[in-house]
């Protein structure tokens, strides 16, 4: 086998991790103690974990808006673009009071459906600035992470 192939064999668990963490559903939440389950080291899963996650914020901060309203002029898909984009104002009600603060306490909290796609999700339809945004949406996906390790090393954890 090549160098490559090798190379790839070595962290095939760290791809796991950072690929499942990519999915909007499990993101770091689920990725992490996925890693820990298979026996990658606590670090390994925290980095492959929160690299991962991350991935999808800075593509939906730049691209969800033009996508949406494309969506929007379609006939086939405009109700499901429209469904999204009213799902995400009414989580980011409380959001928009707070801004940027707000927006990192709803990433750093790790709950279902709250976290990286769905702060970034809410930032861009409250048009807050991009490179705050995705500064905060990294620090409170860092603190989430942090809390889910420290759940996680406990109940998977000796």
């Amino acid at each position: 086998m090549g160098p490559l192939f090798e190379f790839f064999k070595l962290i095939e668990k760290e791809l796991i991790v950072f690929s499942a963490a990519v999915l909007p559903v499990v993101e770091l939440k689920g990725a992490i103690p996925i890693g820990l389950g298979m026996g990658l080291s606590t670090t390994g899963s925290f980095i492959a974990a929160y690299l991962g996650s991350l991935l999808p914020a800075p593509l939906l901060l730049f691209f969800l808006k033009p996508v949406m309203s494309f969506l929007r002029g379609t006939k086939l898909f405009a109700p499901f673009a429209n469904w999204i984009e009213k799902r995400t104002h009414k989580k980011g009600v409380r959001i928009r009071k707070y801004s940027l603060l707000g927006l990192f306490i709803f990433v750093a909290l790790p709950l279902p459906t709250t976290g990286v796609w769905t702060g970034s999700a809410i930032a861009t339809f409250l048009d807050l600035r991009i490179k705050h945004a995705l500064l905060v949406i990294a620090l409170g996906n860092l603190v989430a992470g942090a809390i889910i390790m420290f759940l996680s090393y406990g109940i998977l954890g000796s």
